[in-house]
């Protein structure tokens, strides 16, 4: 699984964790639904640090909590 796939799956995850829809977190994150709905489409190949921030203070989590998961743990380098 590439990056991008993995984080689309870690807000899913997040998302039902936490009984919301992405459109649900994207009023409490203030990030535009649109840039969301980019993100889990893998529209947006490569989201960016302050996005995902927004995300995590969001979901009252951190960056070092969003990323902390086996799939992140354990993910090769992407060399292309």
């Amino acid at each position: 699984m590439n990056t991008q796939k993995m984080i689309s799956k870690r807000i899913y995850d997040l998302c039902e964790e936490r009984r919301i829809t992405p459109n649900g977190l994207s009023y409490i994150a203030g990030v535009s639904q649109s840039t969301i709905k980019s993100i889990l489409l893998g529209e947006s190949k490569n989201p960016g640090v302050v996005t995902i921030k927004k995300l995590c203070d969001g979901m009252e989590i951190t960056l070092g909590e969003f990323f902390s998961t086996p799939d992140f743990d354990n993910l090769e380098q992407e060399i292309k």
